[in-house]
C-alpha cells in the first residue's frame, strides 16, 4: 500500500513536470522548490490557521488548502518564470538550480515561520466536514457527518483520484492548442515564433501549470507524512522526478507513468534489500545511474516514446528520413535567415 501511494505520488509530480522537459523542451532542475512550497503552504495554514479558529480555521481544511497551494506555486512559477524563461540550455537550468536551493534556505533559516532544519510536526490528516450541512442531514443521520482520515487507505484513495485527474487533465492538454504551441516551441522555438506564437506567454502557461502539480503534490505529501521538513525537499528529488521522465520517455504520458511507477518500486526494492547493510543503502542510486546510462544507450527515447519520435526512430525508408532531414534543415536555413534580417 506505503509504494503504491508513493507510485502515484510521483506520478502525478512527474507528469507536472513532464510539461517542461516533454512538451517544451526546456531543462527544469529546480521543480522540488514548488513541491517544497506547496507542502509549507499545506503545513502552515494547517497549523496556524487552524489554532486562530474560526473564521480563519476555513483555511486549514485540505479541500481548501490544494487550490490555494495550487494557486501559490502558480504565483511562484510566474514570479521565477517571467524574468527567466528567455534564458535557454544551461544557463535556464542553472537558474531553476538556484531558485530550488534558495527555497529551501529560506525554509531553513526563516524559523519563525518554519521552525528551520527542525521541521514542522503535527500535520493533521485531511478529513470530510459536512457539518454546515447539519440542518439537512439531521433529518436522515443523528449527528453531524464528520471523517476523519486514518490509516493508508483513505489517502490511497485520496491520491488514486489526484493521479486520474492529472492524467485526464494532461491528456486534454497535449491534444489542445495550448499543448500543440508547446510542442511547436519545443520542435523549433525560431519557426513557432514565425507562426505568430507567443513564445513567452505560452513558456509562462507552461510553468505556472507545471509548479501548480507541484505544489498540490507537496500539499499532499505534508498531510499524509504529518511532518515535513527540508530534509525532505533536496536537490536529489528534482534529479529523481526528471530521471523519471526521461526513463520513461519525455512527453509521453504513459511513458511517463511506466518511468515513475519503476523508478519508485525499484528504489523501494532495493531499500527494503540492503536494510541489513546501512553503508549500501546509499548504494542504489549508484544503480540507478548505471540503469540509466544502460537506456540513454540502448533506448534514447525512453520506455515509451512519444508516437512521432517512436515513428521516426523505427522508420527504414530513406526517403522519409531524407524528406525529414531536408524539410528540418530548410526550416532551420529560414530561421537563421530570419535571425540574420533582424
Amino acid at each position: 500500500m506505503y509504494i503504491c501511494i508513493l507510485s502515484m505520488l510521483y506520478i502525478v509530480l512527474a507528469l507536472g513536470l513532464n510539461i517542461i522537459p516533454g512538451f517544451t523542451g526546456l531543462l527544469d532542475l529546480g521543480f522540488v522548490g514548488f513541491y517544497a512550497i506547496g507542502a509549507y503552504t499545506a503545513g502552515l495554514l494547517t497549523l496556524k490557521c487552524g489554532a486562530m479558529g474560526p473564521p480563519w480555521d476555513i483555511l486549514s481544511n485540505y479541500w481548501v488548502i490544494i487550490p490555494l497551494a495550487a494557486l501559490n506555486g502558480a504565483l511562484w512559477g510566474i514570479l521565477l518564470g517571467a524574468p527567466t524563461l528567455r534564458l535557454t540550455g544551461d544557463y535556464f537550468a542553472i537558474v531553476t538550480f538556484g531558485f530550488s536551493e534558495l527555497v529551501v534556505l529560506v525554509i531553513v533559516n526563516e524559523m519563525w515561520l518554519t521552525r528551520g532544519p527542525m521541521g514542522l510536526p503535527g500535520i493533521s490528516s485531511p478529513g470530510i466536514d459536512l457539518t454546515f450541512l447539519y440542518p439537512i442531514t439531521r433529518f436522515f443521520f443523528e449527528n453531524p457527518i464528520v471523517y476523519s482520515f486514518k490509516g493508508k487507505v483513505p489517502f490511497f484513495y485520496l491520491i488514486l483520484f489526484m493521479m486520474i485527474a492529472t492524467i485526464f487533465i494532461m491528456n486534454r492538454l497535449e491534444d489542445s492548442r495550448l499543448g500543440r504551441a508547446w510542442f511547436a516551441i519545443r520542435d523549433d522555438e525560431i519557426a513557432a515564433e514565425c507562426s505568430g506564437i507567443n513564445i513567452m506567454r505560452y513558456k509562462v502557461i507552461a510553468f505556472a501549470i507545471s509548479a501548480s502539480f507541484g505544489a498540490i503534490g507537496g500539499s499532499f505529501f505534508a498531510r499524509w507524512f504529518g511532518f515535513i521538513s527540508p530534509v525532505s525537499f533536496k536537490f536529489w528529488e528534482s534529479i529523481l522526478i526528471l530521471c523519471m521522465v526521461v526513463l520513461g520517455g519525455m512527453g509521453s504520458i504513459p511513458g511517463v507513468i511506466l518511468g515513475a511507477t519503476v523508478l519508485v518500486s525499484l528504489s523501494e526494492l532495493l531499500r527494503q534489500v540492503l536494510e541489513p547493510w546501512p553503508d549500501l543503502v546509499q548504494a542504489r542510486y549508484a544503480l540507478f545511474g548505471i540503469i540509466l546510462i544502460l537506456m540513454m544507450r540502448f533506448l534514447p527515447a525512453g520506455l515509451i516514446p512519444l508516437s512521432r519520435v517512436k515513428r521516426v526512430m523505427s522508420t527504414k525508408d530513406e526517403s522519409i528520413l531524407q524528406t525529414m532531414n531536408e524539410s528540418f534543415f530548410s526550416v532551420s536555413t529560414d530561421s537563421k535567415k530570419l535571425s540574420k534580417d533582424r
